[in-house]
């Protein structure tokens, strides 16, 4: 069934655990990932970027997702916009039937940060959709976001309160250390539960949404090596970690990384083992089933999702 982020979060916030939300991008992808929510009975978050908009189109995304609810609709799956650039691609999204638009204003100062998610909040909440901000910035890039390390920044507990009274978003993402990408950390990996444990103080009522949160699998990325890639240091957050996050209080965790490597680790491995295949049937079957295998690990190892339906 099509739903809101808003129940999903309710019920993760009281018998804490956390929802992954699966940056989608075409057909195999969207099917692996509710075809992994219905075999664990968990809630799932099917999101896309403005990227992935372009790449795939708004209409066929929406059909496609449509066609998942269809044949799963006992599963809560929710239709987010992932880091929706400005007031116009959140309207977008909204009028074409997105149940959940993020407006990510954090390349802004603070007050215009304000302005802009205030913005999207009065023109979504009257049509029933929730809306995701963030407050900090991540490192790394993904798709259009691209942050340098030098200008990454920790939220701010106490901005993190004065901003979601002030602008009524309904999520807030949150930087205690993720990055975007496949390298997030050079040293030993490293999240400020303190900063979450302050936050979640301060807000105990708003939803509290991690980024750049893969955990870059190392079997993955050595997968994709062995087959021919070439992704040398890869280094993603721990699952325990994550898995830690989920009982602390956050209750969204962003996947893309992971995504992308369980996909081109399966087309490799045909590419080399059978060069002489050229059916996308061929390659893209264990593709997907690479993808399900990853987000079914993710529901059920790290983030608490099974059985929560």
């Amino acid at each position: 069934m099509l739903v809101t982020t808003k129940e999903m979060f309710e019920k993760s916030m009281k018998e804490k655990f956390a929802i992954g939300a699966f940056n989608v991008n075409n057909m195999e992808i969207i099917q692996a990932i509710v075809d992994a929510a219905a075999e664990n009975q968990s809630p799932v978050i099917l999101q896309a970027s403005s990227s992935a908009i372009k790449y795939a189109k708004i209409g066929y995304l929406m059909k496609m997702i449509e066609a998942a609810v269809e044949e799963h609709p006992e599963i809560p799956i929710a239709i987010h916009l992932d880091h929706g650039p400005d007031f116009e691609t959140c309207k977008m999204c909204i009028d074409a039937g997105f149940t959940s638009v993020m407006i990510d204003g954090s390349k802004y100062d603070f007050e215009e940060n304000i302005k802009l998610t205030k913005q999207v909040v009065d023109y979504a909440h009257p049509k029933g959709v929730v809306v995701e901000a963030e407050l900090g910035k991540l490192a790394g890039i993904e798709d259009d976001v691209n942050v340098s390390e030098k200008d990454a920044m920790y939220t701010d507990p106490e901005q993190a309160e004065e901003f979601v009274k002030r602008t009524g978003c309904d999520s807030l993402a949150i930087a205690i250390g993720t990055s975007h990408g496949a390298y997030k950390f050079k040293g030993e990996a490293k999240l400020r539960f303190d900063i979450l444990k302050e936050i979640k103080n301060r807000i105990p009522d708003t939803p509290i949404v991690l980024h750049g949160a893969s955990t870059v699998i190392p079997e993955l990325v050595e997968m994709c090596n062995k087959y021919g890639g070439d992704i040398p240091g890869a280094k993603g957050v721990p699952d325990e970690m994550l898995h830690e996050a989920s009982l602390s209080g956050v209750s969204k965790i962003n996947v893309d990384t992971d995504l992308r490597l369980a996909m081109t680790a399966g087309i490799r491995k045909v590419f080399n083992e059978e060069p002489n295949a050229f059916d996308p049937r061929k390659y893209l079957t264990p593709a997907r089933e690479l993808i399900k295998q990853t987000v079914s690990h993710k529901m059920k190892d790290v983030f608490g999702s099974s059985n929560k339906i």
